[in-house]
């Protein structure tokens, strides 16, 4: 089996030898070594790595920029993140950006590498917490997707489309109540049950659910 090529593409001296000691292995092969995205590319004009190893911080550059320019270039190229980020948008714009991995730096030695195999072989990699994040941003996204698309008179009472209305029309509680002849009270529990079934945070999101749907004028 040829070695893998990579090159890291790291600005830390210390993290760079961290990362080749990781990774030190007779079939893997650092053929090059990046402090900038303009140093990569100027080694790109020589060398055909395998797999990129990128940070997402760059002194010139984000990882996450220079992933979407490599893709287009270099499509073959596989990219895989090792990053101190774990917040969701930045995982969110690696994966759009066309990475095919993604790891947090405190990752072991056996991840690395089953990292580096996997993506090698055609197979994209994230780690355990990285999946847990995608899947509960996925879950939370199709979720939301499923209120914001669903048909209103499907999921709400006849009473709670009518009291949705005039919510989004602009009208108080107070207003609401003395209408429909029920207390304030039960105006704030149709409303509150009407938030939680629509998965609507705000009064902003209730309005512009109700225009979708057409349940206003406008």
């Amino acid at each position: 089996m040829p070695a893998i090529r990579i090159i890291l593409t790291e600005d830390h001296q210390i993290l760079r030898d961290g990362i080749k000691a990781l990774i030190a292995s007779e079939n893997i092969e650092i053929i090059g070594e990046a402090t900038t995205g303009a140093e990569l590319w100027t080694l790109l004009d020589t060398l055909l790595p395998d797999i990129i190893l990128m940070d997402i911080s760059l002194p010139d550059t984000t990882g996450i920029e220079l992933t979407a320019q490599l893709k287009q270039k270099f499509p073959a190229i596989k990219v895989l993140i090792l990053s101190m980020f774990m917040d969701e948008s930045f995982i969110k714009q690696s994966i759009k950006a066309g990475v095919n991995g993604y790891l947090h730096k405190n990752t072991t030695r056996e991840e690395i590498l089953a990292a580096i195999h996997s993506i090698y072989n055609g197979r994209d990699f994230f780690s355990e917490n990285i999946s847990k994040i995608i899947l509960k941003s996925y879950i939370e996204s199709a979720k939301y997707n499923r209120y914001d698309d669903a048909n209103p008179h499907e999921l709400l009472s006849k009473r709670e489309i009518e009291i949705l209305k005039m919510f989004a029309e602009g009208f108080i509680n107070k207003e609401i109540a003395d209408k429909l002849f029920i207390s304030v009270r039960t105006v704030e529990s149709h409303k509150n049950h009407i938030m939680q079934k629509l998965n609507l945070k705000t009064q902003v999101e209730l309005v512009k659910f109700a225009i979708k749907h057409k349940l206003i004028d406008i």
